[in-house]
């Protein structure tokens, strides 16, 4: 436990860093929009294609896994809308509560950590269940919102749907580098340096951009987001474990990936949609902000769970 915390920390610190310089003002919030945005559409995606364009699709896509990640994270994401129906929520902030206990951060925190902490292989599995996150319930929310809103499913919703999966940079990217992998395409050398050099900004990028839009995070309804926090960084993980291990038996390394990739604190991208659609956008900043300080110590305990033979 110590000795993957001690490796984990790093990660971390720099995410403590980022909030500092977010906290006293030296980063300001237009700054760190702009460190996002860089990472996000260049730094990340470069990573993204790398990784993906020499990988196989056949040594990316794992259907037993993609549907226990799914099964898993539909289990949890179920529990959370049933308890908030139970407190008499809206749709609306039904949706976006289940979305805090199920969507981690898997893009910015998920896929640099996982791959330096786990090895190189986790590539495959973690952009598993980046896609599922970013395809199935990145769409769901949206449907489920704008659906409440309208009173009925329309074409104007699906088409809004689409469009946000197609401008998506990291869907994009991953999949660019799978059909450059699948034409059998060598990269150049000159091409795979200029994107080794660009996709090594987005670890320390990446990090620092979390903290830093945590500085302006507040901690409200301390008891909801609590919930949503526990959810994320022990129900989730928890529920794709069993359905990993019990019931369909995933190659346990796999396995180990995605559990640790359930166990991220909640995504900022939450509270992006959050406030783009006005529904609860203090509950999910207080998730973000209890649920990355909390997950200092539980990422930790997960993957040292997962390590132990």
């Amino acid at each position: 436990m110590l000795a993957i915390f001690l490796k984990t920390l790093p990660f971390f610190a720099i995410i403590g860093l980022g909030y500092l310089a977010g906290r006293t003002r030296f980063f300001t919030a237009e700054a760190t929009a702009y460190l996002t945005k860089f990472v996000f559409y260049f730094a990340l995606s470069a990573m993204l294609f790398r990784f993906a364009a020499n990988l196989s699709l056949a040594e990316v896509w794992d259907t037993r896994l993609v549907v226990a990640y799914l099964w898993g994270t539909a289990f949890a994401y179920g529990i959370a809308t049933l308890i908030g129906f139970y407190r008499n929520q809206s749709i609306e902030v039904t949706a976006m509560e289940a979305q805090c206990a199920v969507i981690g951060n898997v893009g910015f925190l998920g896929v640099p950590m996982l791959t330096l902490l786990l090895g190189p292989e986790a590539i495959g599995p973690v952009m598993l269940a980046l896609a599922v996150d970013l395809i199935v319930f990145s769409s769901l929310i949206v449907i489920l919102i704008t659906g409440s809103r309208d009173g009925r499913m329309s074409i104007a919703v699906l088409r809004t749907v689409g469009l946000g999966l197609l401008k998506n940079p990291m869907i994009v990217a991953m999949a660019l580098g799978l059909v450059w992998s699948s034409l059998s395409i060598p990269i150049p050398t000159p091409m795979n340096e200029f994107l080794a050099l660009l996709g090594a900004a987005a670890t320390p990028g990446a990090l620092f951009a979390i903290g830093a839009s945590l500085a302006s995070k507040s901690a409200e309804r301390l008891t909801v987001a609590g919930w949503l926090s526990f959810s994320k960084l022990v129900v989730h993980p928890l529920l794709v474990a069993i359905a990993c291990f019990v019931f369909f038996k995933v190659d346990p390394y796999k396995a180990s990936v995605v559990i640790s990739a359930a166990a991220l604190p909640v995504a900022g991208n939450v509270y992006i949609l959050a406030q783009h659609y006005g529904v609860a956008p203090q509950r999910a900043s207080a998730a973000i902000l209890i649920s990355t300080a909390f997950s200092i110590v539980t990422v930790s305990m997960w993957i040292a769970w997962l390590s132990t033979p």
